[in-house]
């Protein structure tokens, strides 16, 4: 969850500054990071049948549908969720659920703890769509070279990994089950593998724009990485000072 990683980062930042070192943190899952650096609010845990039920009832209208339903309750929070965001809907109808209230009056309640360092976010990616675009191919066609169709087969083999967590349901994941089952081709499993890993850049590059305090860089400058250290050097003298 979001607050276990919160609370292991932290705990990781704190050993690596008490040696005199600069933690950096580096990925893709924005809604993580959101909440190390702003904290998160006080919601109540997971519930196995509340979760079930809301499958359930996705599986048989879809979380689009869902998503209209959490924006007649919470339409602060729904205007956050993309309508086939499944893990998003999910937890925010459980909260409903579970605390009788929309997620968005529990957050403004509570005081999340911020998180207590200088942050200097960077963003790296192709200026270029069509580029952006071609490298989301090459990797998704890399990582099947590389046994991605094995990989989901002993882990569907295994038995006890629902379809419905959360792992299961990722990009790729996704789209290699539906291939194993015999519901779509090797070709269409490919392009709407390609086509997903898409979606979930482009909503991570807006949910990267929303932030006015990141720094953009493009990766199709051959000196992006010197352009990189020149403006960090010059940030770590800053704070230094």
């Amino acid at each position: 969850s979001a607050a276990d990683f919160c609370r292991d980062a932290r705990r990781e930042m704190q050993d690596i500054t008490a040696r005199g070192r600069i933690p950096l943190l580096v990925g893709g899952t924005m809604f993580y990071f959101h909440a190390l650096e702003h904290g998160l609010s006080e919601l109540p845990a997971a519930d196995p049948q509340v979760r079930a039920a809301l499958a359930e009832e996705a599986a048989n209208s879809g979380w689009p549908q869902l998503h209209r339903r959490l924006a007649d309750i919470d339409p602060v929070t729904a205007a956050r969720i993309d309508p086939n965001d499944a893990q998003r809907i999910q937890r925010a109808l459980e909260i409903v659920e579970l605390a009788g209230e929309p997620p968005s009056a529990l957050s403004r309640r509570s005081s999340p703890v911020p998180l207590p360092y200088k942050v200097i976010k960077i963003a790296v990616a192709p200026a270029d769509r069509a580029e952006l675009h071609r490298r989301i191919a090459a990797r998704f066609r890399a990582m099947l070279a590389r046994g991605l169709v094995d990989e989901v087969r002993g882990l569907v083999a295994r038995g006890d990994l629902d379809a419905a967590l959360p792992a299961m349901r990722m990009v790729g994941y996704r789209q290699i089950r539906q291939y194993l089952a015999g519901e779509i081709d090797h070709a269409e499993m490919v392009d709407r593998g390609i086509f997903a890993t898409r979606q979930l850049a482009k909503r991570q590059l807006t949910w990267l724009r929303r932030d006015p305090a990141i720094n953009w860089f493009d990766s199709g400058d051959s000196d992006y990485i010197a352009q990189i250290f020149t403006f960090l050097t010059g940030k770590i003298s800053e704070i230094a000072v």
